[in-house]
């Protein structure tokens, strides 16, 4: 059942990149995804990609753009439902010191979560309403997602455009793992730095 429902989404969004509102359609689901919408971008943006490959820096560009837009609609989200539905909720339960604590860590360690979500598959929106609940640095959020939805779809975009069509199967065969490797080598060469 989920998994032909998810064939029928891929199937929609290869009707969708024919017509002439692929690019706004790619900037709306790029928007969505980052706040409540499940399916990511990429379903949209390798068949633009590949269709139009002398503008795939530029679909990368708009990926990334209303992507981080997105994110920072997330992020209101969270903040918002917070004071409404949280505050009580964790007051009740007596988890307020706890959520406190649980905060902290957050808000030390944010950053790599933004990051890895933004690079990774990992369902991006969640971070983006849970960077608004613990009240990360708006400025810090917004420039750790530009980082990381940028090198996401730029390094897609960038692959497609050298490699076309072979490179789109790789990549959607090996997507997770792709972005997941990227982001364990990133973060090892930032502890490199770190060390030296």
């Amino acid at each position: 059942m989920w998994s032909k429902c998810v064939k029928s989404l891929y199937n929609w969004s290869m009707r969708l990149m024919s017509g002439k509102g692929a690019i706004t359609a790619l900037c709306a689901l790029s928007f969505a995804e980052s706040s409540f919408f499940p399916i990511p971008p990429d379903v949209l943006m390798i068949p633009l990609v590949l269709k139009q490959r002398d503008k795939a820096f530029r679909i990368a560009f708009l990926c990334t753009l209303f992507s981080v837009i997105g994110g920072a609609f997330g992020y209101i989200i969270g903040c918002g439902l917070y004071d409404v539905f949280a505050v009580p909720f964790l007051n009740y339960f007596g988890w307020m010191e706890e959520f406190e604590t649980v905060k902290q860590a957050y808000v030390q360690y944010g950053a790599w979560i933004v990051l890895g979500a933004g690079i990774t598959p990992f369902p991006y929106k969640l971070v983006t309403i849970a960077s608004g609940v613990m009240r990360m640095n708006f400025a810090l959020f917004m420039g750790v997602s530009v980082i990381g939805r940028g090198i996401r779809f730029f390094l897609v975009a960038g692959a497609l455009y050298k490699w076309g069509e072979p490179m789109r199967r790789f990549i959607e065969k090996n997507l997770s793992w792709l972005s997941i490797l990227f982001f364990i080598l990133l973060v090892g060469a930032f502890f490199l730095v770190k060390l030296f």
